[in-house]
């Protein structure tokens, strides 16, 4: 006995061979912001189909094993990244991905997670994947399988994400100025923000930033003073920050 709970039976009359089967698979897009740039965690593929070629993070769901388990277990195995820092990731699931023709070797339906993520390590090809890199997004050439819709979707997520949280934070450091907050949201959104427009909306939103008492103060691009502030209490914006619309970077 090893412990493990056996599969259920199928009820009597039924019969599960009377439909094709299919696999399911996991894929991630684990995202972040690197030196004022959005940049993507890629994995090149070691095996056909696709050999050679960029592709998100992922592989087949085994037997007995959910499709977040599946997740971090696969992100682990082809990045290299620590196992506590994959257990400790928030994955949110994005959404199932199922043309029949997404896949060339049968038909394979993907559940997709992403992540925006500060501070993730360097990481190092292992299991199926030949290298593991951080890329910038959208210099990385075409992707693996269907990898680039669900990039770009994935970036949409996120940038909501920015819209209703105060994730933009855990992106600047201890101490920031109100222009390093922007770059953020500027870095993910893909567009130019208003300044004064963007100052007033963060300054007025309740919880989201605090100011930093006194010294010290930072020198602004053009030699004035810039405030600082710290991250507020708040986890939610009230009201949401919202993407300006038709403006791009």
């Amino acid at each position: 006995m090893n412990g493990r709970t056996p599969p259920p039976r199928p009820p009597e009359g039924y019969d599960p061979h009377a439909f094709e089967p299919f696999a399911v698979t996991v894929d991630l897009a684990v995202l972040t912001v690197r030196e004022e740039r959005l940049h993507v965690l890629l994995v090149q593929r070691a095996h056909e189909p696709h050999a050679g070629e960029w592709a998100l993070p992922g592989g087949f769901v085994l037997p007995r094993e959910s499709a977040e388990t599946a997740a971090r277990r696969e992100l682990a195995e082809e990045t290299g990244l620590p196992a506590g820092t994959v257990a400790g990731l928030h994955l949110e699931q994005l959404r199932t991905y199922s043309d029949p023709d997404r896949d060339p070797r049968m038909r394979v339906v993907s559940v997709a997670f992403t992540a925006l993520v500060p501070g993730l390590p360097e990481p190092r090809g292992g299991g199926d994947a030949a290298e593991a890199r951080w890329l910038p997004y959208g210099e990385h050439g075409p992707l693996a399988f269907d990898h680039d819709r669900i990039l770009a979707d994935a970036r949409e997520r996120v940038g909501a994400k920015l819209e209703y949280t105060c994730l933009a934070t855990a992106f600047c450091p201890p101490e920031f100025t109100l222009g390093e907050l922007r770059q953020v949201y500027e870095t993910v959104w893909g567009v130019e923000l208003d300044r004064p427009n963007f100052r007033r909306k963060v300054l007025t939103t309740p919880g989201f930033v605090r100011p930093v008492e006194g010294p010290p103060r930072r020198t602004g691009g053009r030699g004035k003073p810039a405030a600082l502030y710290r991250a507020g209490e708040a986890t939610a914006l009230h009201p949401p920050l919202l993407r300006p619309e038709g403006r791009s970077a």
